[in-house]
C-alpha cells in the first residue's frame, strides 16, 4: 500500500488518479441537492484496516481491509434525506442527489452557516498500518503469549490481538465550504485464562489511541498490560461468591466511568432529550446529581480514542460540561438536534461511516475529581463492595435503569478491602445513583483507550474516566444468598 498519498487523492480523478469524482462537478451537485434546505453535507471516507489476533499458541487470523465511499445528507426541519455509495464516481453522486432532494416538496428554508474552521490537530497523520512490519507485529504477539505462560504456571490459555485504521475524511458543503482530517486508531488486547484443580477464571487488559503502533507496542506497555490481565486471572481463582442486597459501594478510578457513561451520558445526548424520552428530559438547569459532581465530555484531548480535530459534520470539538456540581447545565450537540432546540452544535455529530447519518454521540465522557484521598473514602465503609472493573451491561435510556455486572470486586470490611468476589453486579438507575455519590476522590483518571459505544446500531471509539467515587445504598445482585 502507499501511504505517501495526500487525502484528496483517493476520492478526486486528477492526473495521479484516473478514477473518483470530479471535483468541480462534484461541489456543484453538493450545492444543486442542499439547495432550498436547512443543512446537509457530503462526507467523503477513506479507510484502511487491519487486525491480527493470536490464540493458543498460533496466528489465527490476519486480516486487512480498505473501504471508500461518500454519503449525502440533505436536512429540512427534522426529516433527512441520506443516501450513500461505495462507487466514487459523477454518476454515482447524481442518483444520490436526486434522493436526497426529494425531501424538499415546495418548501423553501435557510441553509445553516457552515461549522467554523480549525487549525486544530489533536493526532498525528501519520499511518499506523505501515510503521510495523507484518513479521515484526506476529512476533510481537508471540513474545506476549510466551511471556504470559512464563510468568505463572496457572496460566493455561493465552488471546492477545493487534488492530489498527487509518481514515481519511472530506466534508463538502454548499460554497465551496470544505475540511478534511486524517484519523489513526490502534489498539491492543490481552486475555488469559488461569486454571487450578477444577477451576478456571479469566483476566482480560486492553489499550489504544490515536496514534502510531510505536507508541502501542512497547515492550513495557504490553508487558504491563499482560502483567495486570493475569493478575486479574489469578486473583479470580481465589474469588468467594459476591454478597447480595443494598450497600455502600467504592467505585475505583479510570474504566468504572462505563457505568457513567451509560447510565446517564445517553441521556444527555441531545436528540433524547428533544424527543422527551430521556430520564433528564426538560432539567436543564435543576440538581441532577450530589453536589460536587462535575461531568464533561470532551472531545478535544490529544491522542485520546474518542478524541476528534472535527467532528463528523466538519465541526471542531471542545469540552462541554454536562452536569456541573450537581446541575444539569448542558447536552451534547449534534448540528440538527442544537438548530431544533435553538442550542448549538457542540462538535458531537459523529458517525460510523460514510454508510450512516450522524447523530449526538459521546467522545471522551468522564466526572471530574473531587477533594477526597481515595483511601478515606474507603475507610469509610463499613461493610461494603470495592469495584475496580466492569464487564458488560444494559441501560434503559428512557428511565436510566441499568445492571452492570463486575469482572473484579471486593468485600470491603471495616474500611479495610477484604476477598475478592465473583458474580456482583450493580443495580439501579442513572439520576438515582448520581444523588446517592457521597464521596469523590482527587484521583481521576481515564480508561486505558479500549472504549466502543453503540447507539441506534452505530459504534464508535469512546473514551471514559472518573476518581474513586463512593456510592451509599447501591443494589448489588450477587450469588451468596
Amino acid at each position: 500500500m502507499d501511504n505517501n498519498l495526500t487525502d484528496i487523492s483517493y476520492f478526486f480523478a486528477d492526473s495521479n488518479n484516473d478514477s473518483g469524482l470530479s471535483s468541480l462537478r462534484t461541489q456543484r451537485q453538493v450545492d444543486e441537492a442542499l439547495h432550498g434546505m436547512d443543512d446537509g453535507e457530503l462526507y467523503l471516507q477513506y479507510a484502511q484496516s487491519e487486525t491480527f489476533s493470536f490464540d493458543d499458541g498460533r496466528l489465527k487470523n490476519a486480516a486487512y481491509d480498505t473501504s471508500k465511499g461518500f454519503g449525502l445528507r440533505s436536512i429540512l426541519g427534522d426529516v433527512s434525506g441520506f443516501a450513500h455509495s461505495s462507487e466514487l464516481s459523477d454518476d454515482a453522486l447524481k442518483r444520490a442527489v436526486e434522493t436526497v432532494k426529494s425531501i424538499k416538496s415546495g418548501s423553501s428554508a435557510t441553509l445553516a452557516i457552515a461549522p467554523q474552521r480549525t487549525n486544530k490537530k489533536l493526532y498525528s497523520d501519520k499511518n499506523p498500518l505501515g510503521g510495523v512490519s507484518f513479521k515484526d507485529k506476529i512476533a510481537i504477539l508471540q513474545e506476549i503469549d510466551a511471556y504470559a505462560r512464563s510468568k505463572d504456571p496457572k496460566i493455561c490459555q493465552v488471546s492477545c490481538s493487534i488492530s489498527g485504521e487509518w481514515q481519511v475524511i472530506e466534508i463538502i458543503r454548499p460554497g465551496g465550504h470544505r475540511v478534511q482530517d486524517i484519523r489513526p486508531l490502534v489498539r491492543l488486547n490481552i486475555s488469559v485464562v488461569a486454571k487450578h484443580g477444577d477451576r478456571m477464571e479469566s483476566g482480560y487488559e486492553g489499550s489504544g489511541g490515536r496514534y502510531t503502533y510505536d507508541q502501542l507496542l512497547t515492550s513495557k506497555n504490553w508487558k504491563d498490560q499482560t502483567d495486570n490481565a493475569i493478575r486479574q486471572a489469578i486473583l479470580n481463582l481465589d474469588s468467594v461468591p459476591a454478597p447480595a442486597g443494598e450497600m455502600d459501594v467504592v467505585l475505583g478510578p479510570g474504566w468504572p466511568g462505563v457505568l457513567l457513561h451509560e447510565a446517564i451520558g445517553h441521556g444527555l445526548e441531545g436528540d433524547f432529550n428533544r424527543k422527551g424520552t430521556s430520564a433528564f428530559a426538560g432539567l436543564m438547569g435543576e440538581r441532577i446529581a450530589a453536589k460536587g459532581v462535575t461531568v464533561v465530555d470532551d472531545g478535544a484531548m490529544e491522542n485520546r480514542r474518542g478524541s476528534l480535530s472535527i467532528d463528523d459534520e466538519g465541526t471542531a470539538t471542545n469540552c462541554t460540561t454536562l452536569i456541573e456540581d450537581g446541575i444539569l447545565v448542558g447536552y451534547m450537540q449534534d448540528r440538527m438536534n442544537a438548530r431544533l432546540m435553538g442550542s448549538f452544535s457542540t462538535g458531537n455529530g459523529r458517525r460510523q461511516s460514510y454508510a450512516h447519518q450522524p447523530m449526538p454521540r459521546m467522545t471522551n465522557t468522564y466526572m471530574l475529581s473531587g477533594n477526597q484521598d481515595p483511601e478515606e473514602i474507603l475507610a469509610g465503609v463499613k461493610d461494603g463492595l470495592y469495584a475496580v472493573n466492569f464487564g458488560g451491561g444494559q441501560v434503559d435510556i428512557t428511565n436510566g435503569k441499568f445492571v452492570f455486572s463486575c469482572t473484579e470486586a471486593y468485600k470491603v470490611k471495616n474500611g479495610k478491602i477484604d476477598a475478592p468476589v465473583k458474580g456482583a453486579t450493580l443495580i439501579g438507575s442513572g439520576p438515582d445513583a448520581l444523588k446517592r455519590i457521597s464521596a469523590i476522590g482527587n484521583d481521576l483518571k481515564l480508561d486505558n483507550g479500549v472504549g466502543i459505544c453503540g447507539k441506534a446500531g452505530q459504534s464508535v471509539p469512546v473514551g471514559v474516566g472518573q476518581p474513586t467515587l463512593r456510592l451509599d445504598g447501591i443494589t448489588v445482585g450477587g450469588t451468596d444468598i
